[in-house]
C-alpha cells in the first residue's frame, strides 16, 4: 500500500475513534477508546501534517479529508487541553501558608502481585502524608505495611483487605471520624468514607473508589463503574463540609463519565492547568493516561501536587498537598449541575440496578 492510501486509512480510523464517544452505549469495546486520547490526538496531527504537505490537493475528495481530519484534530485536542499548562487552573495556588489547615495525601495503586512492599514504604516515608491511601491490597500487603506505619505516626487506620485485586487500605495521622467500608454496588468491591480532622478542627468528608474497569474480565460494560461514581458525586454534592474524593476511578479524567462526575458532585480537578499526570501504565512509556484521581471542593488551594516514584507497580503514586482556604471559594467555584446532568446520572444508577436485578433473576432461573 502506498503512503497516500494508508494515511487515508489512518484517517478513517481516526475519524471513527472520534465519533465513539457520541455513542450511547457503555459496551467496553467502545469504552475502552476513552483511555488512548493524547494519542489518538498526536496520531492524528501526524497524519494530517504529513498528508497536507506531502501531497498536492488536487480533488474536492483531497480538500474534504484534510478538512474532516482538522476537525476531528480540533475536536480530540478540546478534550485533553484543560490538562496542559495553557489552561487556567481549575484550582488556585494557595495563598495561604497555615500548617493547621493543610493536608497532604499519597494515593497509589500497589498492584496486588507486586512484593516490593519496602519500595512503597520507602516512598511513603520520603513524601511523609499525612493520609496514605493504597488500592489493590491483599493480607499480605496489610500484614507487611501497617507495622511500620503505625510506628511512623500513621495511627488511624480503615483496612479492608481483598484477594480480588479491589482491598483498600487507609493509614493517616490526622484524625478519622466514623470510618466506613461500604459496598455501594457489589459485596466484592469496597469503598471507604469518613471525617478526617485536620489540626484546625475543620471537619472534611472523604471518599475513597475503585471501581472495576470497563473491560474483560473485570467487567463487559462501564455500567458499574459509572454508577459507584455516580452514587458517590450525589455524596458530595449533598455534603455540608469540604469534600475529597480519590482512588483509581479506572477512568480518565475526559471521559464522559468523569465529566458528568465532576459536574454533578461539583468538585474541582487540581491537574487542571497543570498537567496530565498519568498514573498508568507506569511500564510502558506510549500508552499512559490518568487513571488515579483526586476531586477536591471549591474550599481548597493547591500546595504541590506531582507524581511519585517506580514502586514496581503499574500505576505510579499521586501525591497532592493541599491548603483549606474556605475565604477564597467563591473564586473558583463550579457551575451547578443541570437538571439534565441530575437526571442522567439518576439513569446511571438505575441502569446498574436493573442490571443487578436481571442477573440475580437469571441467577435463580
Amino acid at each position: 500500500m502506498s503512503l497516500k492510501p494508508f494515511l487515508q486509512a489512518v484517517g478513517i480510523l481516526a475519524v471513527i475513534l472520534t465519533l465513539f464517544p457520541f455513542v450511547a452505549a457503555d459496551y467496553w469495546w467502545i469504552r475502552m477508546f476513552d483511555y488512548p486520547h493524547v494519542q489518538l490526538t498526536t496520531f492524528t496531527l501526524v497524519a494530517l501534517l504529513v498528508y497536507f504537505f506531502r501531497f498536492d490537493l488536487r480533488s474536492w475528495r483531497d480538500y474534504a479529508f484534510v478538512v474532516i481530519l482538522a476537525g476531528c484534530f480540533l475536536f480530540q485536542l478540546t478534550k485533553i487541553y484543560p490538562y496542559t499548562p495553557l489552561a487556567g487552573y481549575e484550582v488556585e495556588n494557595n495563598e495561604m501558608v497555615d500548617p493547621e489547615n493543610t493536608l497532604s495525601l499519597m494515593v497509589s495503586n500497589v498492584l496486588q502481585k507486586n512484593t516490593e512492599h519496602q519500595r512503597v514504604l520507602d516512598e511513603v516515608l520520603t513524601k511523609d502524608p499525612d493520609m496514605v491511601i493504597l488500592t489493590e491490597t491483599n493480607h499480605r500487603w496489610r500484614d507487611a505495611l501497617a507495622p511500620s506505619l503505625q510506628e511512623f505516626g500513621y495511627i488511624y487506620k480503615t483496612e479492608m483487605p481483598l484477594d480480588n485485586t479491589y482491598g483498600m487500605l487507609l493509614y493517616s495521622k490526622l484524625e478519622t471520624i466514623n470510618p466506613q467500608v461500604r459496598f455501594l454496588l457489589e459485596d466484592s468491591i469496597p469503598s471507604m468514607h469518613m471525617g478526617l480532622r485536620i489540626p484546625s478542627g475543620k471537619l472534611i468528608e472523604m471518599h475513597i473508589i475503585h471501581p472495576t474497569p470497563p473491560m474483560p474480565p473485570h467487567d463487559a460494560s462501564s455500567t458499574d463503574r459509572d454508577a459507584q461514581m455516580m452514587m458517590v458525586a450525589k455524596m458530595a454534592r449533598n455534603s455540608p463540609n469540604p469534600v475529597i474524593v480519590a482512588g483509581d476511578f479506572n477512568d480518565v479524567a475526559w471521559s464522559e463519565s468523569t465529566s458528568l462526575f465532576q459536574n454533578v458532585s461539583e468538585l474541582l480537578d487540581p491537574r487542571v492547568g497543570r498537567g496530565f499526570y498519568n498514573t498508568f501504565n507506569a511500564n510502558s512509556w506510549l500508552m499512559r493516561w490518568p487513571l488515579d484521581h483526586l476531586f477536591v471542593s471549591e474550599e481548597f488551594r493547591v500546595m504541590d501536587l506531582r507524581l511519585g516514584n517506580d514502586v514496581e507497580s503499574d500505576h505510579f503514586p499521586l501525591y497532592v498537598k493541599l491548603s483549606l482556604e474556605p475565604t477564597g471559594a467563591p473564586e473558583q467555584e463550579r457551575e451547578p449541575a443541570t437538571k439534565e446532568e441530575l437526571k442522567e446520572a439518576e439513569k446511571q444508577i438505575e441502569k446498574e440496578e436493573k442490571k443487578d436485578q436481571k442477573e440475580k433473576t437469571e441467577g435463580k432461573s
